[in-house]
């Protein structure tokens, strides 16, 4: 399986109850059941003060690259992601596991 795990950092005077904001967090929680190669899906926003920290997170899984390609060329997802970019920057990691 593949773990595919998503920082998330608002931009500069962005704040989480943005609408922008609220409407994306609702768009990625719904995200990871309207794609057939999830296989595991957690989000949340970072509960750590810590200067280095990012602001919110997507924890997920799926069985292999091909998924993981499918899943990032999903329709729903490239929406999501459209949303994010308008309010946020992130980094991701992908590992087997």
């Amino acid at each position: 399986m593949i773990r595919h795990l998503v920082l998330f950092k608002l931009n500069e005077g962005v704040e989480r109850d943005d609408p922008r904001v609220v409407a994306g967090v609702e768009t990625f929680r719904a995200l990871g059941g309207q794609i057939e190669e999830v296989r595991f899906w957690e989000c949340a926003w970072n509960i750590s003060d810590r200067p280095i920290a990012y602001d919110f997170a997507i924890n997920s899984a799926v069985d292999d690259a091909d998924a993981l390609k499918r899943y990032l060329e999903h329709p729903a997802h490239q929406a999501a992601g459209a949303q994010w970019r308008e309010f946020a920057t992130w980094v991701i990691a992908d590992y087997e596991f």
